[in-house]
């Protein structure tokens, strides 16, 4: 039964109508007297229909059919404009079956009504064929029979169906020809027509369509071309952008707040950043959204810490961050592993409320997830009320690239069993699971069941998670032959994980093979001549290895050194390997030596393999000592307190001689270490690390 609020707030008519259509069902015809409830004067048919009509512009769906319940009991004759607002209100509902048998069953249908059932379509997508574009079309076909002729709103419908057809060319045609057909367009219509073209990537043809309006008399507003913009930021057309950068000057709407966002957002897309922020500087009024744009902008290209700085600095002037604002920062604070900072937002949201928002919640996960904190992650995707793919896969790939496969598996399976269905990201995550705890039974099996059970068809991405699972579990016989198979080239990221797998189990041939393709891919890649010059070296083939450093230096290829980084009290210290530099230095090489005897009484011996250098192994234990993250770590143990977790950040793969390493300090020390190197994390505690010495 409807549940009426109370009457005095209401409007009178309106709770009139209802008290009258709950309380009574009185049978009567138009021609009776009109009824005459208690204590309100009489009302006739016509008054009626009004009240209805304005209740169902409110109306929830259940409110909506006890209402049409009723005027089908009481007999009253409904004029079309009820009708009408009947049907719109089965078709905002999501009921456009019931609201297209109402349409049917009218003995009159204006202008109104047609229209609400061509938009009604145009805006409903139903399956891969889009039957409901293809409905709208028709019913536009239907109601030039009837005799209607077609206003602006049914064209912008129109419009909208041919746009949103499956077949793109086939859509692009019937729009064009709807278009041109018209003789009167207003600046709604060319909206349309412009957004049309622009979202289908036409971006040239939609710049041609915004000259021709312009020369039709018609001034683009800032639908127009905020639409455009966002288009052009989307396919990275910069110089289209730029050409629609030049209209706004000319019509004077630079000074927009909607428009001067909407420049940000597209030359920070199209990697423009500091035009952006030229931009951004110069706009008069800055809006949340602005604010917003910005940051984001920031965060796509990479600039963590100026997104950081930026939003402290949105923060000082007095605007509020809404959760669009707080995921993009959150966003950068994963990139930089900003853990303080993350918190700090984490505590935000909480407080203002927006931890029940959806984007902030899977930015919060993955925050956590790249700071080191699955655990932390785990505990908000708990507790997040709604889940969407987004969130699943963060924590999937979350608990891989921590090692923990067999968790992010039974997460998966978890996905699967509450109906949420995988796409070719969560598939990766999958993958990664697999690659990173050598499950390469699970890993066949879930690469497979992507054709079969998904319908997913696997990329190179898919490909190359399957190579470096069997690369990692020395199957590289099989890796070379799924490269062969694959129903396209190899790519460079597939020949580096084969080249890496190679490295770490020393076959030198297949090596080779793989070097030599990528040197031709990447001649650029440092990463990639390293790799190589370590296979000859652990082979004791230094004239290769002097030839292969030859080669760096003929190509001008220049070797990133190993850096680790370590954050204390708010400053980030970076070390190199045989770094002193530091203010402390005396005191982290004090420190070094320490560690050094106790690990060697605790029965550590220094793996001289990873000292890829043609010197007497003598001075191959001082090379490993110092090591970036040895530095780094010995610089925490003197500057952390006993009981905080001691995080570090390196950007290459740890070494396997500091991998053995750490786990005897995190044992002698009694400390919890966290690493985060290029590929993964490693959770070092009492002797042990997470990875199971598999990485």
């Amino acid at each position: 039964m409807l549940v009426l609020p109370p009457p005095w707030r209401l409007p009178r008519r309106r709770a009139k109508a209802l008290e009258s259509f709950i309380c009574t069902t009185i049978p009567t015809s138009p021609m009776k007297t009109p009824i005459t409830m208690p204590g309100y004067y009489s009302w006739n048919q016509f008054e009626r229909n009004c009240c209805v009509s304005e209740l169902l512009e409110e109306c929830a769906l259940a409110e909506g059919k006890l209402i049409h319940g009723h005027i089908i009991k009481a007999a009253f004759y409904p004029d079309v404009s009820l009708l009408n607002r009947l049907a719109n209100m089965y078709a905002k509902c999501g009921c456009l079956e019931d609201a297209r048998q109402l349409f049917d069953k009218m003995h009159y249908r204006n202008i109104v009504s047609w229209n609400m059932m061509i938009t009604g379509y145009a805006k409903c997508g139903h399956g891969e064929q889009h039957y409901a574009q293809l409905e709208s079309l028709k019913l536009f076909c239907h109601m030039q029979l009837d005799g209607k002729k077609p206003n602006r709103i049914t064209f912008a419908g129109v419009l909208s169906a041919c746009i949103g057809l499956n077949n793109v060319q086939q859509g692009k045609q019937e729009s064009r020809q709807v278009f041109d057909k018209m003789t009167a367009r207003d600046v709604v219509v060319w909206n349309v027509i412009i957004a049309g073209y622009a979202q289908q990537g036409c971006v040239g043809e939609a710049l041609k369509l915004l000259s021709q309006m312009q020369w039709a008399g018609l001034m683009p507003d800032e639908f127009t071309l905020g639409s455009l913009l966002s288009v052009c930021g989307s396919f990275l057309a910069l110089e289209e952008g730029k050409q629609v950068h030049v209209h706004i000057i000319r019509i004077g709407l630079e000074l927009s707040t909607f428009v001067g966002s909407a420049l940000v957002d597209m030359y920070a897309k199209c990697k423009n950043i500091d035009v952006a922020r030229r931009i951004f500087d110069t706009m008069l009024v800055h809006s949340s959204v602005t604010w917003t744009v910005m940051i984001a902008g920031y965060v796509q290209n990479g600039l963590g810490e100026e997104a950081l700085k930026l939003f402290s600095q949105m923060q000082m002037e007095g605007v509020k961050p809404d959760q669009l604002t707080l995921a993009s920062v959150l966003s950068a604070c994963a990139n930089l592993a900003a853990l303080k900072v993350g918190k700090q937002i984490h505590a935000h949201t909480l407080a203002s409320g927006f931890l029940s928002h959806l984007s902030v919640g899977n930015a919060l996960v993955t925050t956590y997830a790249k700071s080191g904190c699955i655990e932390d992650a785990h505990q908000v995707f708990n507790a997040m009320s709604e889940r969407d793919l987004v969130s699943w896969t963060a924590m999937i790939g979350g608990f891989a690239y921590h090692g923990f496969g067999k968790e992010s598996l039974q997460l998966f399976e978890q996905m699967l069993k509450a109906g949420m269905k995988p796409d070719h990201i969560t598939f990766i995550g999958v993958l990664n699971a697999c690659s990173h705890s050598g499950l390469v039974h699970e890993g066949y099996q879930y690469f497979n069941c992507m054709t079969h059970d998904h319908n997913i068809t696997p990329i190179a991405d898919h490909y190359a998670c399957m190579i470096d699972l069997l690369g990692r579990a020395g199957r590289l016989n099989e890796a070379d032959n799924l490269m062969k198979t694959m129903p396209f080239e190899p790519h460079a990221n597939l020949w580096g994980s084969l080249l890496a797998s190679c490295r770490i189990h020393s076959n030198l041939e297949l090596g080779i093979q793989a070097a030599e393709c990528l040197f031709k891919l990447e001649p650029q890649n440092a990463a990639n001549y390293v790799l190589m010059s370590n296979i000859y070296a652990s082979a004791g083939r230094w004239d290769d290895v002097s030839k292969v450093r030859k080669m760096m230096k003929d190509r001008n290829v220049r070797k990133n050194p190993g850096c680790s980084w370590i954050e204390v009290k708010n400053t980030v210290h970076s070390f190199v390997a045989g770094d002193r530099s530091h203010p402390q230095v005396e005191e982290i090489y004090e420190m070094l030596e320490i560690l050094a005897r106790q690990m060697k009484a605790a029965g550590y011996v220094p793996d001289t393999n990873f000292v890829l250098h043609d010197v007497e192994d003598e001075y191959k234990d001082n090379f490993l000592i110092y090591h970036s993250e040895k530095l780094a770590l010995a610089f925490g143990l003197i500057s952390i307190p006993h009981g905080i977790p001691i995080r570090i950040v390196k950007n290459l793969r740890v070494c396997g001689d500091c991998h053995t390493a750490i786990k005897f300090i995190s044992k002698i020390a009694g400390r919890e270490i966290i690493v985060r190197d290029a590929h993964r994390f490693h959770h070092f505690k009492d002797g042990l690390c997470s990875c199971g010495d598999y990485w």
